[in-house]
């Protein structure tokens, strides 16, 4: 027999992940909404609330729930600090409550109830008698009213008052609660949310044409990286290369005298993980570029790839990490179509896997001690969901800080396992998205759905790996466009600079590659050059950072546009004292107009009511009164960002 003798059903509580499997995700200072479905039988007045405590607190605090439509009922509350949260779900049956408005009925239709009167007083004796009630005076009257019969006018009055339910409803006796399981909410610090990234090659960072850069060159650029309004810069690989089965330019299988080979082929007789490439530096010089980056108000993110070049320590001394066939060799890498012969996969089922599995975590403590907090990781799809878990969980026991991006460009239940497990942040589809019905449905699905509560957009508009077609040979506008675009739909947003910035766009034919791919050989860069991409690029990461409405993703609501060449969008920060409007031509070789649609309902303003515009970029301020207003857009300058004044 079922021993619970709560009435009391709560069910559909959110948000939470696969029955509360794993956690939602926010960070300090963000707001959760909770929201439950609350059942009890008959037609009995019940209350909820929601509890929640940081992992370092003993109590529980509260927040009462508010009855919304069909028996759901809603909450918020704020998390304030880095680490786990707890919460759940009380509700009970308010028994005073019940009492008040069964007599209220009565009264109202003109019974006597001098007996409800006598009933009501043990619910006001329960309060009386707990400590430091401070109506307690007050509840005493009511006692003494409620009793006599002389008083029965002034009884029913106190009985029906609003003074006596706020009372009650805010000092309930709970009986017979339930409750729902508990759930979690890990809280990051605020650049989980909102980053800046800047991707090159640190051996392509020389002054001089056909010199091997250096993490020194590095730090030269760091001015730069922060003037343009990049927060977070990103550095491929560092470590030793592989000599054998090294990659020629171009990807080619064979290796030329002094090619140097792609950086993800990791491990030489020149080290492994913990090692950095002879020709960039050593340990000291990374660590002085951690040290003058943070001078700069810049993060380094180092990549981690869980991978080993044919000659990396490890295939000699840890054979069994990796899978041998019959002939004596190990398969090489594929991520179809892709093939890396330079690369030996690692063997995730050896029997020697806790040994494996501790070595991959001393490797992220190393690059911790020297500095680092944000990992950007290289295909964590080929490597086990539950590894990622183990690793991710033991970081963060001890680093909080520690930020892990997931490049994962593959199929979306991967992706979302990924994020699921545990990675702060993932790359996305952004990448492929080009037309406007793309867009919109992509951007709808991130932030939508429960996909909000656990997998966080990067939207990055190229990458080493991936030129994407619309870019190849691609003008001024378009590259101006896509960025634009990534920098006001998603929060965190990226990009492999110096090849976006000038334009290298020319790919091997018929593929999704740069020809001459810098993965491959080294680049020279005159770094010192400007060009209007590099101006506007600049200009919007600093309306990025000035604006808190585009440093978050999920607060966005798209207008209706009669052009499906612009898109057209409405964000706001969670209090909404920052809102802008967003408007981009997709067309980067004519100029489009349309009507754009204002969503009045969520500006909280009616027809007529006139609205100020600035645009961000040039400064132009317009006023719009009507529901419905015109836009023209040219390529020479292909989007506004109107930061909203009504």
């Amino acid at each position: 027999m079922q021993k619970n003798q709560s009435r009391i059903v709560i069910e559909d509580v959110r948000p939470q992940i696969n029955c509360g499997e794993f956690y939602i995700k926010r960070v300090v200072n963000e707001i959760v909404n909770v929201s439950a479905v609350v059942l009890v039988d008959g037609h009995d007045i019940i209350a909820s609330s929601v509890l929640y405590k940081h992992e370092k607190d003993k109590n529980w605090s509260e927040t009462r729930m508010t009855p919304q439509h069909n028996n759901e009922w809603n909450a918020s509350f704020s998390v304030d600090k880095q680490g786990y949260y707890s919460y759940k779900i009380e509700a009970w049956v308010d028994y005073a409550l019940n009492w008040q408005h069964g007599i209220i009925r009565k009264i109202q239709d003109n019974q006597y109830v001098k007996s409800e009167l006598l009933e009501g007083i043990q619910f006001l004796q329960n309060l009386v008698d707990e400590e430091n009630f401070e109506e307690k005076n007050y509840f005493l009257h009511l006692i003494y009213i409620f009793g006599n019969e002389a008083s029965y006018d002034e009884a029913i009055r106190e009985a029906m008052s609003d003074r006596l339910h706020h009372i009650f409803a805010n000092h309930p006796k709970k009986l017979l609660t339930a409750y729902s399981k508990e759930l979690k909410v890990y809280v990051d610090r605020v650049k989980a949310r909102f980053s800046t990234w800047y991707e090159f090659f640190p051996r392509s960072s020389s002054e001089h044409y056909g010199v091997h850069g250096t993490l020194k060159d590095c730090e030269r650029l760091l001015p730069r990286v922060q003037r343009m309004g990049f927060d977070t810069l990103y550095l491929p690989p560092i470590h030793p290369i592989g000599e054998v089965n090294r990659k020629g330019k171009n990807n080619t299988t064979t290796a030329e005298q002094g090619d140097v080979g792609s950086t993800w082929g990791v491990g030489s007789r020149f080290g492994g993980h913990k090692d950095i490439h002879p020709d960039l530096g050593n340990i000291d010089d990374f660590k002085a570029l951690i040290h003058k980056a943070k001078e700069h108000n810049v993060e380094i993110a180092m990549d981690y790839a869980l991978q080993a070049a044919p000659d990396h320590p490890w295939v000699k001394e840890h054979p069994q990490w990796f899978k041998w066939r019959p002939d004596g060799t190990v398969q090489y890498a594929e991520n179809p179509p892709k093939k890396y012969q330079d690369i030996l996969p690692i063997y995730w089922e050896s029997e020697d896997y806790v040994n494996l599995w501790k070595a991959c975590l001393d490797i992220l403590l190393y690059w911790i001690d020297c500095g680092i907090e944000i990992f950007r990781v290289d295909n964590p799809h080929t490597k086990p969901y539950h590894f990622w878990n183990w690793i991710i969980t033991q970081v963060k026991a001890k680093h909080p800080n520690v930020l892990f991006l997931a490049e994962a460009f593959t199929a979306p239940k991967v992706m979302h396992q990924l994020g699921k497990q545990g990675y702060t942040q993932s790359y996305t589809y952004f990448t492929w998205r080009n037309s406007k019905h793309e867009i919109i449905e992509y951007v709808e699905e991130l932030t939508k759905t429960d996909q909000k509560e656990y997998m966080r957009p990067n939207f990055w508009p190229n990458t080493p790996d991936i030129n994407p077609h619309h870019l190849q040979g691609a003008n001024e506008s378009k590259h101006i466009q896509r960025y634009a675009l990534a920098a006001t739909l998603s929060s965190n947003i990226g990009i492999y600079g110096p090849v976006f910035e000038y334009m290298k766009s020319e790919g091997l034919i018929g593929r999704e590659e740069y020809l001459n791919s810098e993965k491959f050989q080294v680049t020279h860069y005159d770094w010192n050059v400007e060009n209007k991409l590099i101006t506007v690029i600049t200009k919007i990461n600093q309306i990025r950072h000035q604006h808190e409405a585009l440093q978050q993703t999920n607060n966005i609501k798209f207008c209706y546009v009669e052009n499906s060449n612009l898109i057209a969008f409405y964000k706001w920060n969670d209090s909404k004292s920052s809102e802008v409007l967003v408007i981009i031509s997709l067309d980067d070789h004519s100029s489009q107009q349309g009507m754009v649609q204002l969503p009045l309902g969520d500006l909280g303003i009616n027809n007529g009511h006139p609205i100020a515009l600035t645009d961000l970029i040039t400064s132009n301020t317009y006023t719009w009164k009507d529901e419905w207003n015109f836009v023209e857009l040219h390529p020479t300058l292909p989007f506004h960002i109107f930061k909203i004044k009504k």
